[in-house]
């Protein structure tokens, strides 16, 4: 049975071999045939039959009851975010098919407090497109450009890759925002064709895609190299724009007087002739009609 017609069994198979007999309270045994835990030693721990475990693994069991969810969770060590997953899948309820891929518009409200911004932004979508960006977005990595997607240029791109010192540790955090993105949302055609598209080209994607990690994403620090003014790190800001559901606005900002806000405001200055052209430009076709 697939991940996609068993989530609940594939997402406890993935984090119980994550779960070493030593993290758990077992005796190392010696030599184990499966990474993690043995089926039997969840339910053991877990206060449940090591038949129960297994029909609910197989998918042949999808009514748990929370006790259960919550024991379990704990033997799998399972922080808040992973045991509300957990939970969702349980309890997950029955869906019509989706024969189209959902459209991401972003409402013109959004698209003028984007362009007012001083400081680098842009609004991604469900999936971690880029739906719109403002210039100096552009100037500080050239991948947030309209029509790109982010988790393709992270995992395919080696020059968008090379932006990134942090790699690893950003390709983790897409990854498991994209699993809490979706939940149990999977006969999404737009998560089936992009998930299999990266898991067969990339070898990292694949791994970090079996783990079935789940975690939202929160302000924090991001570091780039950039080929004009070097390694500069800024903080990273995602809002969510209301009753557009997926759509974030992302806003970079330095510390005020670092470094880093003074190779931004370098860029800024940069970039400042074509964001003053632009303006222009409008305003002479606003002037025309």
């Amino acid at each position: 049975m697939s991940e996609k017609t068993n989530p609940l069994g594939a997402f406890l198979r993935a984090r119980r071999e994550l779960v070493t007999p030593q993290q758990a309270g077992i005796p190392d045994g010696g030599t184990r045939r499966v990474p993690g835990l043995r089926r039997e030693e969840v339910a053991m721990l877990a206060g449940i039959s090591a038949d129960y475990y297994l029909r609910l693994e197989r998918g042949r069991d999808r009514n748990p009851s929370v006790q259960v969810l919550e024991a379990i969770a704990r033997v799998l060590q399972l922080d808040d975010e992973h045991l509300r997953h957990l939970l969702s899948l349980a309890c997950e309820a029955p869906r019509l098919p989706r024969q189209r891929p959902r459209t991401e518009t972003v409402p013109p409200g959004a698209l003028k407090l984007l362009d007012s911004l001083v400081q680098p932004a842009f609004i991604e979508g469900r999936y971690f497109d880029i739906l719109a960006a403002n210039s100096l977005a552009r100037v500080l990595d050239p991948g947030l450009t309209v029509g790109r997607n982010q988790l393709r240029d992270l995992f395919l791109d080696p020059a968008e890759q090379a932006n990134y010192p942090n790699w690893e540790a950003m390709t983790e955090c897409f990854v498991a925002n994209l699993r809490q993105s979706v939940g149990t949302d999977i006969d999404d055609p737009r998560f089936i064709k992009l998930t299999g598209e990266l898991s067969l080209a990339s070898p990292r994607f694949s791994q970090l895609w079996a783990r079935h990690e789940v975690r939202a994403q929160h302000g924090t620090l991001i570091r780039f190299n950039h080929p004009q003014v070097g390694e500069l790190s800024l903080n990273r800001e995602r809002l969510a724009i209301s009753g557009n559901d997926g759509l974030m606005l992302i806003i970079y900002h330095a510390d005020a007087g670092s470094t880093d806000g003074d190779k931004l405001s370098l860029l800024a200055s940069a970039d400042m002739p074509a964001r003053y052209t632009r303006h222009e430009g409008r305003q002479a076709r606003q002037s025309n009609n």
